[in-house]
């Protein structure tokens, strides 16, 4: 039988520490695809939100051939939002695996004693790992990002839905845009969560 104190023949360290640094590689260029996936919806919703507020007015009165496009754009753009923020949270969750899934490479490398000292060349090991949900994360900062956005564009799609109504729109684009707000930041730390 094998020892499994002693190191098989074909570890070769060179190879995981290249392999870690592909890794790290690939990563950052897929933290700056999500960050230009965050400000493409940012640019969007300013964007239509500007827009809307130069079209719908015409000498101080809102045109109403325009509030029933706009309420379908803005509850759009919100649907968009939350979708993208969902997306944010399970591009951390991924991320959260794959470094799982390193560490445990990397604690089958560090366990053979045959092998140079590799613990020094790792960043993260197991018990040092990020939580998934950690507050002062880009992935975090992100999401709430696009969460007050999305809020914003579902309170003004309320506040179009109300002036196509005939009611007062105020209190009810703030009671939408924050139960909207509200929502978006349960799904995102349910999706987050730590599982046991």
């Amino acid at each position: 039988m094998n020892d499994p104190a002693k190191a098989p023949e074909d570890l070769d360290p060179n190879s995981i520490l290249i392999a870690e640094y592909q890794y790290i590689a690939q990563t950052a260029f897929q933290a700056n695809e999500d960050r230009s996936r965050v400000s493409t919806f940012y640019l969007v919703s300013v964007a239509s939100f500007i827009a809307a507020v130069f079209t719908t007015l015409d000498d101080g009165v809102v045109q109403t051939n325009f509030i029933w496009a706009f309420f379908f754009l803005f509850a759009g753009l919100s649907l968009y939002g939350l979708f993208t923020l969902l997306q944010l949270a399970r591009l951390r969750n991924a991320w959260y695996e794959s470094v799982g899934a390193m560490n445990r490479i990397k604690d089958y490398y560090i366990q053979h004693p045959g092998l140079p000292d590799l613990e020094a060349a790792f960043a993260w090991r197991g018990k040092s790992m990020p939580p998934k949900l950690k507050l002062t994360s880009v992935t975090f900062l992100s999401a709430l990002q696009i969460a007050v956005l999305a809020c914003i564009m579902a309170g003004t799609a309320a506040a179009y839905w109300a002036l196509a109504m005939k009611i007062a729109w105020l209190p009810v684009a703030a009671g939408i845009g924050l139960a909207f707000f509200i929502m978006q930041m349960v799904f995102f730390w349910w999706m987050l969560r730590t599982k046991k």
